[in-house]
């Protein structure tokens, strides 16, 4: 039986390698391949799924040989895109940390073999968060269709709900957040008739509030957690949305009004300061790595709707003590956008506490639908901002976050085909500069983005698994009386 075995295992190895044409008597291209997804030069962390592409025209055949500096190689041919085996990856990945993947890319053409220059993948020796999460929502306008927030682990192409709006019809699922990618630490919101805003801690079970009280001007929006995991940062908008009449603009979002408040976890207080409870538009918190400042970005008062397109947003801090949940009595100006006739938004800081990374644009604060919409770097110790170059393109870059260990970044683009927003991964040296970003791989990639009509919403890093008792939420939806936030002056 041991013989018989052996002598299958043989003839499939065989059938497996006379399979492959031999690519002989090749002419030379002096260019790189055109290839879908760009993933020409990356840089990559040492777990990420397989990168599977495809040549960008059609050819009776594509020959593919990935190799290192190991003993693992890996050879395919295919007329369409080639699924390179998981398991070969992973250990062409391992054996090449901190070294590159040569890859060299030959097709077949009336006959003849075409051998384009070989490009490189660099193999980062710095870890990565073990997932991303994000919501996946249509883009459309005015009716919640379905959506949710799903989880997807790095290291290959599993995607898991977390939670979708059938649970409650009619509702919206967003804004989810964690405590520098600890999901133990939890907020989000459900939208509608049964709205609420979720919050869990280890030491806290998951509770659904409400969130508007007779001092705030809306509900709890935009959070961000305080290092401690004692606050959470929120703002309270007054939000609007128009349409444009010209083809290259669609929707602008904006605000009526906007402060920022404070959550305190453990008393269930909202706290403030009047400095940011103005006539100022203020929104977009976040907080330090070491908990002492809020950042957030700040405009001049304006009337809204009629000067929406000009207001202009700048990087703003206040000090915070969290010892006493008290803040600072001014504040200062981080990055004055207005000067370079430009808004800031999404301002979020790197967890070493170096940089802070936001979205530059050319007025407003909701970024998604500006087509000049670029990711900046602000240097906190020299104060010098610039464009991540790397990261940016001729579409929006918009939503970011930071891994765990403030080396690598992911955000959401639109640099595919303008309309539905993707996930793309970068990663971020020590001088805070960015190298070529990735699309997020998937088995089939060109296929599985062209056919997916949901764009990626608010990616976040995650260190390890998103686990909700389903059950447990849609009975706090469905209760008529919510416990509510109270309001503390500060």
């Amino acid at each position: 039986m041991r013989l018989y075995l052996s002598y299958i295992f043989l003839l499939l190895v065989l059938f497996s390698c006379s399979s492959k044409e031999e690519v002989s008597n090749s002419q030379q291209v002096s260019s790189l391949p055109d290839i879908q997804p760009d993933y020409i030069g990356v840089t990559v962390p040492s777990v990420i799924a397989p990168l599977n592409f495809s040549m960008a025209d059609n050819f009776e055949l594509t020959d593919f040989v990935f190799s290192g500096k190991g003993n693992t190689t890996i050879h395919l041919q295919s007329s369409s895109t080639p699924e390179i085996p998981i398991n070969k990856w992973k250990d062409l990945l391992s054996e090449n940390i901190g070294d590159s993947i040569k890859v060299e890319v030959s097709v077949k053409t009336e006959n003849q073999w075409l051998s384009y220059l070989p490009f490189f993948i660099h193999v980062s020796a710095d870890p990565i968060d073990e997932s991303i999460c994000y919501r996946l929502i249509a883009p459309g306008y005015e009716v919640y269709s379905k959506m949710g927030i799903y989880q997807r682990t790095l290291a290959d192409f599993k995607q898991d709900a977390i939670l979708e709006n059938t649970l409650v019809s009619g509702s919206c699922v967003n804004c989810h957040s964690f405590k520098q990618t600890d999901p133990s630490y939890l907020t989000f919101h459900v939208r509608g008739d049964h709205g609420a805003t979720f919050v869990a801690t280890p030491d806290k079970e998951i509770t659904a509030y409400s969130t508007k009280t007779d001092s705030t001007l809306s509900p709890s929006v935009y959070p961000y957690w305080h290092p401690s995991g004692d606050y959470i940062a929120y703002s309270n908008n007054m939000t609007r949305q128009t349409f444009h009449t010209r083809e290259s603009e669609r929707i602008e979002v904006f605000d009526f009004k906007s402060d920022v408040t404070v959550y305190n976890v453990k008393t269930n207080e909202i706290i403030t300061s009047p400095l940011l409870k103005t006539e100022n538009f203020e929104t977009f918190p976040s907080f330090s790595p070491d908990g002492k400042r809020l950042y957030f970005t700040c405009a001049g008062p304006k009337n809204m709707p009629a000067e929406f397109r000009d207001i202009q947003y700048n990087l703003c801090a206040i000090d915070f003590d969290p010892a006493t949940g008290s803040f600072g009595n001014h504040i200062d100006t981080l990055f004055y956008a207005e000067g370079m006739n430009k808004s800031v938004t999404f301002p979020r800081p790197s967890y070493d506490g170096r940089f802070i990374m936001f979205t530059l644009i050319d007025f407003g604060q909701f970024s998604i639908w500006h087509k000049e919409a670029d990711l900046w770097m602000l240097d906190l110790a020299t104060g010098e901002a610039k464009p991540l170059d790397g990261i940016n393109s001729n579409d929006t870059e918009s939503y970011h976050s930071w891994s765990s260990n403030s080396r690598w970044t992911v955000f959401s683009s639109r640099r595919g085909d303008g309309l539905y927003t993707r996930p793309y991964i970068a990663h971020i040296n020590e001088n805070g500069e960015a190298d070529k970003a990735f699309l997020l791989p998937q088995k089939d990639p060109v296929n599985f983005y062209k056919e997916l009509l949901f764009s990626y919403n608010i990616p976040e890093f995650s260190n390890a698994p998103v686990k909700l008792n389903i059950p447990e939420i849609e009975e706090q939806l469905m209760q008529e009386e919510k416990p509510s936030f109270s309001f503390k002056s500060n």
